[in-house]
């Protein structure tokens, strides 16, 4: 069976999931939502009492040749907790946080003896977190003076020191720029002070100002920030404010992220209870992405690959590049993910497993994972989609079966995420706003042209575009009280107004215009109410299948 066949034998809500819809506006409304935070597939397990033993093996080898490589190294403290934040494991304690750098120094010197490492080299360092920049200057120079002691770095390595701007102060940054640091990464999010402190941020946007400012003074390091799209409360004038606001900082780069709404998280939690305004849909998301990508473009920013820009030559973004590439990298510290010869590494996450693994002279796995036999291929794939373009002939290089690709690939084109310029296919704005969710279906069908396996993998991260589906379904039980004798006949018509069945593939067949003679041809049953029911219909229009089948079951009465 080829890809085409197995479009076919799917459900339509799984085609629409796995390969999308056709729709006037691919940007917003090419996929329901975004189904995954990073694109993979996943591994086999390895029993606990192996993973040592395949450790080793892995570490008293000799190293690979000419391979570029990386290191990760995870400080799991936080002072304060961000709304949006997926990676907080403790609050900040000075006598829980040396003995933890103790833990930490110890491994890295464990590894430092290895074959494997010692006669490598290191090309990139990351320290993230958690916020590692909260460590005490004492910390964290014990800290950097270990890493230059243990790890092999190569002569032009990059050593990115991730943080947040409330640590920027003279006192760190001395400590930082005499002991190797020369990449900072802070997590700005955005400039305005509202927004800022909606979300858990410390400082205002005088000291954002200022505090960058201070970093740049001292010319010892690419400095870039991370900026998030659809915090709430977050608009486009915000979001062109915010961008302005980059602009004068003085900063090398930036990365533009979206932010993703987990179900359950913290963040939602608070807007649904009415203490935070409401965060973007994926729908506002995508102006946001297309107004900020043509915004930096015109601003002569130079993008490295989706996510990432740089305005100066300082800023390489080369561990963000390797870490997305089959590039091995090293895992150290409680918390710390990484992947070397095939294998997956989760360290432990709780301190206190870690740092007795550690002091046993063991590597504290959590989960060693042996990674899918096609994860050279997936690294390939993976690696493409982030820097925008995809060269089918090297992904068939691998195995001639692959050429079955271009089926979805041309589907794709046809939809508007893809451009194929004779050579390779280039993701449009489109399919750079859709680049995981595309990385993900092409995986999926990888897997499905080698094994004959199709799974689907869905991951609740966009609950914000849920609040969308309650506020219709409210409007829509409120207009259902108003005109109960019309209840069958108005909902046959907004469906009709909506593309005809919830689970079309295109949606937008009916809307404005001729949603407004539906209602006409109806005989306006609902006189003055017309106007808000095609106003109902037209968002509806803007709504997911699976939302649109939700709301229809809701309101009938159905939940």
């Amino acid at each position: 069976m080829g890809l085409e066949e197995l479009f076919e034998s799917l459900t339509e809500e799984q085609q629409i999931f796995q390969f999308g819809v056709e729709t006037d506006n691919p940007l917003a409304h090419a996929f329901p939502r975004k189904r995954v935070v990073h694109a993979g597939l996943n591994g086999t397990v390895v029993a606990p009492d192996e993973s040592q033993a395949i450790w080793q093996e892995i570490m008293s080898k000799p190293p690979q040749e000419k391979g570029t490589q990386t290191a990760y190294i995870h400080i799991p403290f936080c002072k304060t907790k961000c709304l949006y934040c997926g990676f907080f494991q403790n609050g900040t304690d000075q006598a829980v946080e040396d003995q933890y750098i103790d833990a930490l120094i110890k491994e890295l010197e464990a590894a430092a003896v290895a074959p494997r490492l010692k006669d490598s080299l290191i090309h990139a360092v990351f320290i993230g977190g958690g916020t590692p920049t909260s460590l005490s200057p004492r910390n964290m120079a014990r800290l950097l003076q270990a890493i230059q002691r243990c790890l092999p770095l190569a002569n032009d390595y990059e050593l990115t020191l991730e943080g947040r701007i409330h640590d920027v102060v003279p006192e760190n940054m001395e400590v930082w720029f005499a002991n190797g640091v020369n990449r900072v990464s802070l997590g700005v999010q955005s400039f305005h002070t509202e927004i800022r402190r909606n979300v858990g941020r410390l400082d205002d946007q005088e000291t954002v100002l200022k505090h960058l400012e201070n970093l740049c003074s001292y010319n010892q390091s690419a400095n870039v920030i991370d900026l998030i799209y659809g915090l709430p409360g977050q608009d486009l004038d915000i979001w062109k404010e915010d961008l302005d606001l980059l602009m004068a900082s003085g900063v090398d780069g930036c990365d533009l992220y979206q932010l993703n709404v987990f179900d359950g998280s913290d963040l939602n939690k608070a807007i649904q209870a009415g203490r935070l305004p409401a965060a973007a849909t994926t729908e506002y998301q995508s102006a946001m992405f297309s107004f900020g990508k043509n915004y930096l473009a015109q601003h002569g920013y130079k993008r490295l690959n989706i996510c990432h820009w740089s305005c100066t030559n300082r800023e390489r973004s080369l561990y963000n590049t390797l870490a997305r590439s089959a590039a091995p990298m090293f895992p150290f510290g409680s918390g710390a993910g990484g992947h070397v010869d095939g294998y997956s590494t989760m360290l432990h996450r709780i301190i206190q497993p870690y740092e007795a693994y550690v002091q046993m002279g063991k590597k504290p796995f959590m989960a060693l994972m042996k990674q899918s036999p096609l994860e050279p291929i997936v690294e390939e794939v993976q690696a493409q989609f982030e820097m925008g373009a995809v060269n089918l002939q090297t992904i068939i290089a691998f195995d001639a079966r692959l050429k079955d690709l271009q089926w979805v690939f041309d589907l794709w084109q046809k939809r508007g995420l893809l451009a194929f310029n004779g050579i390779q296919y280039e993701l449009t704005e489109a399919g750079q706003f859709w680049q995981v969710n595309l990385t993900q279906s092409t995986l999926e069908c990888i897997q499905f042209i080698m094994t004959g396996q199709n799974a689907i993998a869905v991951e609740k991260v966009a609950a914000q575009d849920s609040a969308k589906a309650d506020a219709m379904v409210q409007a829509m039980k409120k207009m259902k009280e108003m005109y109960s004798g019309h209840g069958v006949e108005v909902m046959k018509k907004m469906a009709e107004m909506s593309g005809g069945h919830p689970s079309a593939r295109k949606r937008g067949a009916m809307s404005g215009k001729k949603g407004a003679e539906a209602m006409k041809q109806m005989g306006n049953p609902m006189g003055d109410m017309a106007d808000p029911m095609k106003k109902m219909a037209e968002a509806m229009n803007r709504m997911s299948p699976e939302e649109l089948q939700a709301v229809m079951k809701r309101m009938m009465g159905d939940d």
